[in-house]
């Protein structure tokens, strides 16, 4: 195998590729912000070298719910501070702009954002911009407007229409007229449909909802308790069988971002597993402790009973083929950009969702290495045992060391590196070995405490 003159190398116990089918021990290798191999091979050399002996190496997550936008907007959340380094490379935003805020948007979110985003646009024309619901006003729900931008200006990063029908969204407006716009939309301009589904108040039947809904369109809050969700008497409805047969797909979306996994037992239990695994990360979870993001909503759904592989596939190869870009994203096939992230298991066992009032522990996958187009996006500093604490990078380079203060990050921005690194990561230390032409330095972690040695 060669990989000449490769920019990155990542080793990890376990490399994953549901779109491949490659799995168990191996490398990665990364070549102008492109995969140039994946396997089991590790012997090759590289400048920049990164290993996780108890990690799980894969294609960076695909999160198909969140909201990447100004923090001052309603639901807001910093892509790239909040959201990229969490392991999520690409994401896609259900709804926060709308017409008339599209042009700000493209240009000041989207085109200065390392994380790669999608849109949902909503038909609202200023969408998630205010603190209120964004179908409050019907008046703002301009079906000619949210079309014009589509098919004028669109291009790539426009996938599909969002709706959101719940009673906060609409107020005292009938969801049906919302949805008969939303609809007008989708079809006019041959794009998908992202559908919050009306839950609550209970005056408009799941089956009727779903009846709307077309092959391809995206159910998204598939696993919350309310009134219509799509369990009743601990198995799933008929009518949302059916619409699976139909080709609706169903993603997970559970923002609420605690240990309630609402319905996602008795459907999993039932054999329902969702299409699409994502986090629906929104201004609410900004400074968590641990974060709400994708590792953690797997971590969850696997301690209700959904298997890790099946889950790991769903965050990624299954999201991208959902956006049509499986050719880019969600693969470590030759030739796809570079977007990775190294997944590892926290040290020790910690609650991790709450059923029936029984808290299920487990251990929690957390986000060791970010790589967004082979650039580092994000690297742990610590692991304890409910969160690592993440460094965040605009760029970096892991090269000749500076001393480290004795506590604080251990990873410093430095020069472009004259000799290959190398980083480690264990389970429960830390060892980043930073090397040049004329000195070798030592930097281990552990705990809160740093320590230089040479």
């Amino acid at each position: 195998m060669s990989t000449t003159q490769a920019d990155l190398k990542i080793t990890a116990g376990r490399v994953f590729c549901a779109d491949t089918g490659l799995d168990g021990p191996g490398a990665v290798a990364v070549k102008d912000g492109r995969i140039v191999y994946a396997g089991p091979d590790t012997s090759f050399d590289a400048r920049q070298a990164f290993s996780f002996p108890d990690g799980i190496l894969l294609p960076g997550f695909v999160d198909l719910h969140a909201h990447p936008a100004p923090t001052s907007w309603r639901f807001g959340i910093d892509g790239d501070s909040e959201i990229l380094p969490r392991g999520s490379t690409t994401v896609l935003s259900q709804g926060d702009t709308g017409a008339t805020n599209w042009p700000f948007y493209r240009d000041s979110v989207i085109g200065n954002s390392r994380l790669r985003i999608r849109l949902a646009i909503s038909p609202s024309v200023m969408g998630e911009y205010e603190d209120r619901g964004c179908f409050i006003h019907l008046d703002q729900v301009d079906v000619d407007a949210c079309v014009a931008v589509i098919e004028q200006d669109g291009g790539e990063h426009i996938w599909g229409v969002a709706a959101n029908l719940t009673e906060k969204a609409c107020g005292d407006n009938d969801p049906r007229e919302v949805m008969r716009r939303v609809l007008e939309v989708a079809e006019r301009t041959g794009k998908p449909i992202l559908y919050g589904v009306r839950r609550e108040p209970s005056d408009w039947s799941l089956a009727e909802q779903l009846a709307l809904l077309r092959p391809g369109d995206v159910f998204t809050y598939c696993f919350q308790s309310d009134a219509e969700s799509i369990v009743q008497g601990g198995k799933i409805r008929d009518e949302v069988w059916e619409a699976r047969e139909k080709g609706i797909l169903f993603d997970v979306g559970h923002g609420k971002g605690n240990d309630d996994m609402g319905i996602a037992p008795d459907a999993i239990a039932d054999g329902f597993l969702p299409d699409t695994v994502s986090s629906d990360v929104y201004k609410r979870h900004s400074g968590w402790t641990p974060m709400h993001d994708v590792p953690s909503t797997i971590s969850r759904l696997v301690a209700v009973g959904m298997p890790l592989d099946e889950a790991l596939t769903r965050a990624t190869l299954a999201p991208a083929r959902v956006l049509g870009m499986a050719d880019q994203i969600g693969t470590l096939a030759v030739g796809a950009d570079a977007d990775l992230v190294c997944v590892q298991n926290s040290p020790e066992d910690v609650p991790l969702a709450n059923v029936a009032g029984t808290a299920i522990r487990g251990r929690r996958l957390e986000p060791m290495l970010t790589i967004r187009g082979g650039e580092v996006a994000g690297v742990v500093t610590r692991l304890c045992a409910n969160h690592a604490s993440i460094s965040v990078f605009a760029s970096i380079s892991v090269g000749p060391c500076t001393r480290p203060s004795n506590r604080g990050n251990y990873l410093q921005q430095v020069a472009q590196p004259t000799a290959r690194s190398m980083m480690t990561i264990d389970r429960y230390n830390i060892l980043i070995i930073m090397s040049d032409q004329h000195s070798k330095h030592h930097v281990g972690c552990h705990g809160d405490d740093l320590v230089r040695r040479e």
